[in-house]
């Protein structure tokens, strides 16, 4: 099971010797503090005699978030560590990511569990690693009059990622829960991809929006409003808002022949997690990365993705066996496919 008592484990033991820290540390071109320094020379590995012995290839989203936290590892020094090599390589699209890992061309994706389930449910071997909890919102402009979903009746709602979007089937139930309302019936729903989405949203053409996490956190810093969060709608629903949704998937044939990987890649993510969160300083390098035009984006980004770090610890099976059985009953066979239940393995369990 999944379970490091002190975050200090969870970043690691020591690292070999003082040659690896010395390249370790000018990794990092002095962007962190002496604290966070201190805390990292105190965690990272010992006992793990040279070089690692296995590449992990991540498949990524050019301009993917994760990449945020990969590079983290990377300059961090976390995958030696922790017994791999990280080497990331970049794609246009998540179809590209996903016949990556499929044909052999990368060792892990990032993905949503219910994706994963249902190509688990058809016979492929993936696994899910959590990553992040982070979810969307509808947010409206800062003079809207809308105080709750039902205020939004006869309204446009600006949506990306399609009719299927998770966040956008959790706020209509819970729209129909709180307020008895249809929400796709009573309301105009115009799809688009999320800088569309984003970029109507502040030109006034839409009412309300829901987009990705990150564009929301774009849009909440240019002074739009949450008019409700997804966390709320699902805990009114008797959902965890502590399920992750996002997560790394590995096949369960690649962690056989790598049978450490698993431990070390999660050892790995929660090391970097807790330096992003304990020093404001290790955010300086991903900034180029973050394209935040402004200092609001960017503190928002931060505080957003931080938001969105899951908890340590295995997965809420019936809890996300709930959350399944909801968006089955609003997405249908469109979303999971004839999926009926969570497969049994789907996920991964760190020893």
């Amino acid at each position: 099971m999944i379970g490091f008592g002190k975050s200090h484990r969870a970043i690691g033991t020591r690292m070999a010797d003082g040659r690896k820290a010395h390249s370790w540390l000018h990794g990092m071109r002095g962007s962190m503090s002496a604290a966070a320094l201190a805390l990292l020379a105190f965690a990272l590995p010992c006992g793990q005699a040279g070089a690692a012995e296995t590449t992990v290839r991540a498949a990524v989203l050019k301009t993917g978030t994760v990449n945020w936290e990969l590079d983290t590892i990377q300059r961090a020094g976390l995958d030696k560590a922790n017994g791999f090599e990280l080497t990331l390589q970049p794609y246009a699209d998540n179809g590209a990511t996903r016949v990556a890992l499929e044909g052999g061309q990368a060792d892990v994706m990032v993905a949503d569990w219910l994706w994963v389930a249902v190509q688990r449910a058809a016979g492929k071997d993936y696994v899910f690693l959590p990553y992040s909890t982070a979810v969307g919102a509808i947010v409206v402009p800062k003079d809207s009059p809308a105080k709750s979903l039902s205020d939004l009746k006869g309204k446009k709602i600006g949506i990306a990622g399609g009719p299927l979007d998770k966040s956008w089937l959790i706020l209509r139930a819970y729209a129909k829960k709180e307020y008895g309302m249809d929400l796709a019936g009573e309301t105009e729903q115009v799809y688009g991809a999320p800088p569309l989405i984003f970029k109507s949203a502040l030109d006034g053409e839409t009412d309300a929006a829901i987009n990705f996490w990150h564009f929301l956190a774009k849009m909440k810093a240019a002074g739009m409003r949450e008019l409700v969060s997804v966390g709320t709608a699902s805990v009114a629903l008797g959902l965890d808002p502590d399920i992750p949704l996002l997560g790394y998937v590995f096949k369960e044939s690649y962690l056989a022949d790598h049978p450490d990987v698993l431990k070390g890649f999660y050892q790995a993510s929660r090391g970097a997690k807790e330096l992003l969160a304990s020093d404001d300083s290790a955010w300086e390098a991903l900034r180029p990365m973050m394209n935040a035009k402004t200092d609001a984006e960017f503190t928002q980004l931060k505080t957003d993705y931080l938001a969105g770090v899951p908890k340590a610890g295995p997965v809420n099976e019936d809890g996300a066996a709930t959350f399944f059985k909801l968006m089955a009953d609003y997405g249908g066979e469109k979303l999971v496919g004839d999926t009926g239940a969570l497969p049994a393995g789907l996920f991964a369990k760190v020893e």
